[in-house]
């Protein structure tokens, strides 16, 4: 029942608002997001029941999935992303049953896995968002050593505001020749309104991302349409209510 009014209210907003095509950084490919924290001692444990889901999923018919491992900033483990299509797609009857009996190396189906993972976890959080396609997502994966997670929960009447603001930031991005972040905006789940990835080579990539002359930035700022270079984090944080900030690196 919760599944078929979340299919019917997505496809009745979509109608209604009359939503255009996202910029390349954000889209409309739906995705279910989760972040784990392992039980004490078995973070290890969770990450070899996810990597034998993961080719569970994958001969299910449910493709691939993306993940890192978190090294510091907010009280998760794992994040995990699972490419849907839609909420009709994803929870299908026929896709669904094939998640819970396909079997993996261990010889354990999908349902005992799942429920192995459940286990081994202590703390966890699921959102559906939707952002860029997979094959964009993908390619940004790939070669990646280290991933900057931004989630936020804006202020009640802000959250069209701060979607817009992070666009803006990735204008600001683009006007310095630096690469931009993904765009992923909640549909339903965690409190969660939007979360952003950026990707970098390692923790020197990132720490040097923002080192160039202060005119530059100043003039790539005014054309994304801040007020000034040192404008752009009191703005943001004047959208917010909480935002968590994190650092992550591949899984391996």
């Amino acid at each position: 029942m919760i599944l078929s009014t979340l299919v019917a209210l997505s496809a009745t907003l979509t109608a209604s608002t009359g939503l255009t095509e996202p910029p390349a950084q954000q889209g409309e490919h739906l995705y279910r997001v989760l972040t784990v924290r392992a039980a004490p001692g078995q973070l290890l444990d969770l990450i070899e029941l996810y990597k034998e889901q993961r080719g569970i999923l994958e001969a299910a018919g449910d493709g691939e999935m993306f993940w890192m491992r978190h090294s510091q900033g907010d009280q998760w483990d794992l994040l995990i992303m699972f490419p849907m299509g839609s909420f009709a797609e994803y929870y299908a009857a026929a896709r669904m049953r094939a998640r819970e009996q396909t079997r993996g190396p261990s010889g354990r189906t999908g349902a005992e896995i799942r429920k192995a993972i459940d286990a081994a976890s202590t703390w966890r959080e699921e959102l559906f968002a939707r952002g860029p396609g997979i094959d964009v997502l993908r390619e940004r994966f790939e070669g990646a050593g280290l991933f900057h997670v931004e989630m936020f929960i804006a202020l009640h009447d802000k959250r069209d505001e701060l979607l817009k603001e992070r666009n803006m930031e990735n204008a600001y991005y683009r006007a310095l020749d630096r690469d931009e972040n993904l765009i992923f905006v909640r549909e339903a789940g965690a409190a969660w309104d939007l979360f952003t990835l950026g990707f970098y080579d390692d923790l020197k990539d990132f720490a040097s991302a923002g080192d160039l002359p202060a005119e530059e930035e100043e003039r790539a700022a005014l054309e994304a349409g801040f007020e000034a270079a040192n404008r752009i984090g009191t703005y943001l944080r004047s959208l917010m209510l909480r935002h968590n900030d994190t650092l992550a690196g591949p899984v391996g």
